[in-house]
């Protein structure tokens, strides 16, 4: 527990940093709050086995109601972090109460279709621009501090996710998490120990609503915008290919798989030119327009070589080697023990 507590203390300063380093503090934080928006789904995907596919409307739903009330009724980022939460938790128990006791594909076809309602609202309601979208949300001010510059921006956003990162690790190890657990592995045998299966997952599912709903207000705070695309049903689909690549079950898996889609969605046309510069193949310079490819096949090499994710299969070397070492060591101490 202590070596954890370490690694989290030197991740949480190693991203301070970021911006000394040289990273856009923009780009950053687009990552921490995808990031965020994927370990909102490992939620319920990773510790509870509920595939949704309707949390492009938590997120997107938050992102337009946060920036109305900051855009068009002047309230404080503070307040309009709080309505993404609230909205996110609201659509959370809303699907939950339709979806929740439906399985496997039946859950994430509810979720789906519900989310698609929502997109049409969204593409014809008047607050949010149709198709422009909402855009000119302010920044305004944190508790005094101006968030115009974009280095204090990030240092708010960088605490907000922090601190919710700490506040998914302490469900995950709670009784909650132990139960929601005992569900994913096996439902019928959580149900006869007397927990009542269907309210576990609809509390996990609000939860996750509502964090997905914090990560889609800190996106409309810091690019100033919502548009269609964040409640759109490619959206949820990223996010499940985050999670996946990152790895399914794991703290810090999902984050890791924001990182990468969000760097290819950003970088990639970037990393073209630049190969097309160092080979002198103009081929290179296109691939910038052929980031669902590239996602594609990150997504099929992952599960023909990485089924338990990037993190997940780290960890589970790690375990091998561990294991390897505490049995090599066990005949020498055994050894000196008879020695002795």
């Amino acid at each position: 527990m202590m070596r954890q507590y370490r690694f989290d203390l030197v991740l949480l300063v190693l991203l301070a940093a970021l911006p000394a380093l040289g990273v856009y503090p923009v780009f950053a934080m687009k990552v921490l709050c995808f990031a965020l928006f994927a370990c909102s789904l490992n939620l319920v995907l990773g510790y509870t086995g509920l595939l949704s596919f309707g949390h492009a409307a938590f997120f997107g739903g938050a992102a337009y109601f946060a920036g109305y009330v900051m855009r068009d009724l002047a309230w404080s980022p503070l307040a309009g972090v709080l309505t993404g939460v609230a909205t996110g938790a609201v659509f959370g128990l809303g699907f939950g109460l339709f979806a929740i006791r439906r399985q496997g594909i039946y859950f994430a076809m509810i979720t789906l279709a519900l989310a698609q309602m929502f997109y049409f609202f969204c593409l014809q309601a008047p607050f949010t621009g149709g198709e422009d979208g909402l855009q000119g949300v302010p920044r305004q001010t944190f508790f005094g501090l101006s968030l115009d510059h974009d280095l204090t921006l990030y240092f708010v956003v960088l605490a907000v996710v922090a601190a919710t990162f700490a506040l998914m690790s302490r469900v995950i190890a709670s009784p909650f998490g132990r139960v929601l657990a005992a569900i994913k592995e096996n439902e019928p045998r959580a149900i006869s120990l007397g927990y009542e299966a269907a309210r576990f997952k609809l509390l996990a599912f609000v939860l996750s609503a509502a964090i997905a709903g914090l990560a889609g207000a800190l996106k409309t705070l810091v690019l100033g915008f919502a548009t269609l695309s964040d409640v759109h049903w490619s959206l949820s689909g990223s996010v499940i290919l985050m999670t996946l690549v990152g790895g399914m079950g794991t703290r810090f898996g999902p984050a890791v798989g924001a990182l990468l889609i969000v760097s290819l969605e950003t970088k990639l046309g970037d990393i073209g030119n630049w190969l097309a510069q160092a080979t002198g193949w103009q081929v290179f310079t296109g691939l910038g327009s052929m980031v669902s490819v590239v996602t594609g096949v990150i997504f099929v090499l992952c599960v023909l070589l990485f089924r338990r994710g990037i993190v997940g299969e780290w960890l589970a070397w790690r375990q091998r080697w561990v294991a390897r070492r505490n049995n090599a060591a066990r005949p020498a101490a055994l050894a000196g023990a008879i020695k002795g």
